[in-house]
């Protein structure tokens, strides 16, 4: 067996002082420790997501009418409250869950050897992230499910996701300068498809924020448009995103593009054949909750995929320090 060493008065002031130095001190993860964690992340990104959306569709937005707590008084739902409180009051401990995933991953790239301070950041970011969001999700809460606070918690819970993609690409690269792949008629083709895939999914909030499925009740507010328009707008902008990522998948063959880039504007269009298919059903079938949620998970999946073709579009070897004396020199950054 290993024996744990003893823990000394200075080591729990250390502690104390700055935790993250500590464990930095005593622990170096393995690189594919580093990116399962920042992976871990991100699935929870995706996941709190989704489970919001079933918090909505299932019309337990005001399970638990008031925020922090769940009633006045109780933290937890009380047994007077119905299973809607259930439903909320799950989607607000998976947050906890989220906290936990994103603190690993933070953890995990401050006791990376060498010691890479642009992943650190991004993961704060991610925690920080996490808790605008849990504040504006209270907000939602206690102004009554407001369709704008809606939209809005939904667009920083995206904003999250970026950097969750951002942070589990890194860390798999090294950090040297990043050294573009393809020229620059092809990035600002990337860039047209970004642009648009983001208006794509402000839009997406509206029709949510119009729509039939207000998260409560019928008296809940709306956005006072007609949502089949907004969603017909919504459909048009999808139209626009797989046309580029179609012209974008023929101009990377055409100019002999990395297989990189090649297979990430694939597995878009993939993607976004099947949120389209799903897209369509569910507006034919009257908005049916189950559809409605796998087109939520589809919309992070999409976003995901432009993100990831923006990513494979420049590479960022291993950065190489040259040490005085016979010591050669000493690689940071190594990934696995």
């Amino acid at each position: 067996m290993v024996r744990v060493p003893k823990l000394t008065r200075a080591d729990a002031v250390a502690a104390l002082r700055n935790p993250l130095a500590f464990i930095a001190e005593r622990w170096t993860p393995e690189p594919r420790t580093v990116q399962r964690a920042a992976l871990a992340a991100l699935v929870m990104s995706v996941v709190i997501v989704v489970t919001g959306g079933a918090v909505r569709l299932t019309g337990s937005g005001l399970g638990c009418p008031t925020w922090p707590e769940c009633t006045d008084g109780s933290l937890t739902p009380t047994t007077a409250l119905s299973y809607h409180s259930a439903i909320e009051f799950g989607n607000r401990m998976l947050t906890y869950v989220l906290c936990a995933a994103v603190g690993w991953a933070i953890i995990a790239v401050r006791s990376e050897k060498p010691y890479r301070r642009s992943l650190t950041r991004l993961g704060w970011a991610q925690f920080w992230l996490v808790m605008g969001n849990a504040v504006l999700g209270g907000i939602v809460v206690l102004v009554g499910l407001n369709p704008y606070t809606v939209a809005a918690h939904f667009l920083l819970a995206t904003a999250l996701i970026t950097v969750a993609v951002v942070m589990w690409q890194r860390t798999r690269e090294g950090d040297g300068a990043p050294r573009p792949l393809v020229g620059k008629a092809v990035q600002q083709l990337v860039w047209f498809l970004v642009a648009a895939s983001a208006v794509l999914i402000a839009a997406g909030t509206v029709v949510t924020g119009a729509g039939p499925h207000a998260g409560d009740s019928s008296d809940v507010k709306r956005i006072p448009i007609d949502w089949e328009t907004v969603a017909k707008l919504h459909a048009v902008l999808a139209w626009i995103v797989v046309t580029l990522t179609f012209a974008l998948w023929f101009v990377l063959k055409a100019v002999d593009a990395p297989k990189g880039p090649l297979e990430r504007t694939r597995d878009l269009f993939v993607i976004l054949l099947a949120q389209g298919v799903i897209g369509y059903v569910q507006y034919f079938t009257h908005l049916p909750e189950m559809l409605v949620g796998l087109h939520m998970l589809g919309s992070c999946l999409v976003w995901t995929g432009v993100l990831r073709i923006l990513l494979s579009l420049r590479e960022r070897p291993e950065t190489v320090v040259d040490l005085p004396g016979p010591a050669a020199e000493v690689t940071v950054g190594t990934r696995a």
